[in-house]
């Protein structure tokens, strides 16, 4: 006890030490003060608590409520923490190359990389994970799994799996190697002349990804080209750099950013020679498009380098950086705002001051700023990127998303895959019949298939409140009526969002099957956003109009 005491204090001292160089003096002796507390209180604590306490766990807690005063980017990284960390920054690890989910408190594959071993193997999206090494992993948490899979390359590992319509399960001995997880997910031509790529991240290699799908496709007849950036998180700013290098030339302004320290006033301009400078270019956004992601599509956007299509953006203009501590741990830390070429930061939320409550709010329209792309055209500032082109997003209805979010949509499709071999040639063409689409619906029903939508919660909360009224007995026939209607309506669902459930299904039947590659066959036709991307590039004579200062 004595020695923990010992180095706590020694900490503290030293945290004390170094505050009186770096921290101006008039703020010196808070903090000293607030750390002297924090650290007595630790030590009391641990000492006189009645029950035992994990020391460690304590201080964690209290470093991440300190941190979310912040905003949701800076993060305390702990040791034990750090692999998963370098896999979502770099894309990087060494396994077989599957991603593992619980589904229905099952274990399965829901995406082999193409590639790597799981997928040269022969597993597929939907197979049931039973034993790793000899180990049983059913039903046990993904993060558990993952790890018996990952290991030190060209080491062996044993996998045992249960595939619907095989009455044995399967075992397959793999060989671990290091895997790099692709960023572009789907390239191809819509049409002889109008190429496509999705970009799903923007870790180490995108830029190099997308520059080589541009010039395939160009290879291939593209003529006019569509970048697919809906729901990109976002990641290494230097690839949002590189992308937008492909399309613009060198010693351009791509972004920069400002901070509170000197080190983090920066400008990043491109520094190769450009892909292409000519191919009409559409970039579809979504309110999920964020960071790296805005960056490309604003900075094209500034340039008059590109359209934008969809919806207005998350509006992430937070800059961050990792900070090594102590004990190999690390701080993944807000320095900057990142602004685009027209000189606008798109962030959307103003984390500095926060409500009473702790809510943040999005700037008003009525605050956004106005500025110029390069030709004049007006963008704005302060909530995200505004669409060139918008096209409303798609509303699911409840029973798509419990279906999808219940799993069963997933495990219906791995049943369906078991049961249809070979797979299709292609999923372009690929659509359920009305008889298997009942057949669905009957397979659901058997697995007792029940939610509750948001409408029926606020109902039995008003039932709840007009019980104290003593105007009850007249509501309840009205009350009991309207619940009667719900439950009516709950009944029709299966006919009444018969395309929708339809198409959800066919999605995952095709990723099944094929992957991104088949998912995106089988919807590509009935994407809204993407439609509407196609129709704008064939009528050139609009899109230099919207691409013209008004």
């Amino acid at each position: 006890m004595r020695g923990r005491k010992f180095k706590l204090g020694v900490f503290v001292f030293a945290i004390s030490i170094l505050l009186a160089f770096t921290v101006p003096a008039d703020r010196y002796f808070d903090i000293a003060k607030s750390l002297d507390i924090f650290a007595t209180l630790v030590k009391e604590v641990n000492a006189n608590y009645v029950d035992e306490v994990d020391p460690k766990k304590l201080i964690d807690t209290g470093i991440n409520g300190m941190l979310e005063q912040l905003d949701p980017y800076t993060d305390y990284i702990p040791k034990e923490n750090l692999e998963a960390f370098s896999i979502q920054t770099t894309g990087e690890y060494a396994g077989i190359g599957a991603l593992v989910g619980l589904i229905n408190h099952k274990t399965v594959i829901t995406n082999p990389y193409i590639g790597f071993p799981a997928f040269r193997a022969g597993i597929r999206v939907g197979d049931e994970l039973i034993s790793v090494d000899g180990k049983n992993v059913q039903g046990q948490p993904t993060n558990e799994s993952s790890a018996l899979l990952k290991g030190v390359p060209q080491t062996e590992v044993e996998v045992e799996i249960k595939r619907f319509g095989e009455t044995e399960n399967l075992k397959f001995k793999l060989v671990r190697q290091k895997i790099k997880i692709s960023n572009v997910t789907y390239q191809g031509l819509m049409d002889d002349h109008l190429g496509y790529i999705k970009l799903d991240e923007f870790t180490p290699g995108a830029g190099r990804e997308v520059a080589d799908a541009v010039t395939k496709l160009k290879s291939q007849g593209a003529n006019k080209l569509i970048l697919d950036l809906r729901d990109n998180p976002g990641g290494s700013l230097y690839e949002a750099v590189n992308i937008v290098n492909i399309f613009i030339p060198k010693g351009k302004e791509v972004v920069s950013t400002r901070g509170k320290s000197p080190d983090s006033n920066k400008t990043y301009s491109t520094l190769n020679n450009p892909v292409d400078l000519e191919i009409p270019l559409v970039v579809l956004t979504s309110g999920r498009s964020a960071s790296a992601s805005e960056i490309v599509a604003g900075s094209l956007q500034d340039y008059d380098r590109a359209l934008l299509v969809g919806q207005r953006t998350f509006g992430k203009g937070l800059v961050q950086t990792t900070r090594q501590l102590a004990f190999e741990a690390q701080l993944k830390i807000t320095t900057a705002k990142y602004y685009i070429p027209s000189g606008r930061c798109i962030q959307a939320l103003d984390y500095a001051h926060r409500h009473s409550d702790g809510s943040v709010t999005k700037f008003p329209d009525s605050l956004k700023r106005e500025f110029k792309t390069k030709v004049g055209r007006n963008v704005y500032d302060g909530a995200g990127l505004d669409p060139d082109v918008e096209v409303e997003a798609e509303t699911i209805a409840a029973p798509t998303i419990e279906l999808i979010s219940d799993g069963l949509i997933f495990d219906y499709a791995s049943k369906y895959c078991g049961e249809h071999k070979p797979a299709p040639e292609s999923m372009k063409s690929f659509k359920l019949t009305d008889s298997e689409y009942e057949q669905f619906v009957a397979w659901v029903k058997n697995q007792k298939f029940n939610y509750t939508t948001e409408l029926e919660n606020k109902v039995e909360t008003i039932i709840a409140l007009a019980k104290n009224e003593k105007s009850f007995d007249q509501l309840q026939p009205l009350l009991k009526e309207l619940k009667n209607g719900i439950l009516i309506s709950h009944h029709n669902d299966f006919s009444q969002y018969k395309t929708e459930i339809s198409e959800a299904l066919e999605q995952e039947i095709a990723f099944h099957y094929y992957l991104f590659q088949g998912q995106i066959d089988v919807g590509i036709n009935k994407d809204l956003e993407l439609t509407a991307a196609k129709k704008l590039l064939i009528d050139q004579v609009r899109f230099k109009q919207l691409l013209s200062p008004e």
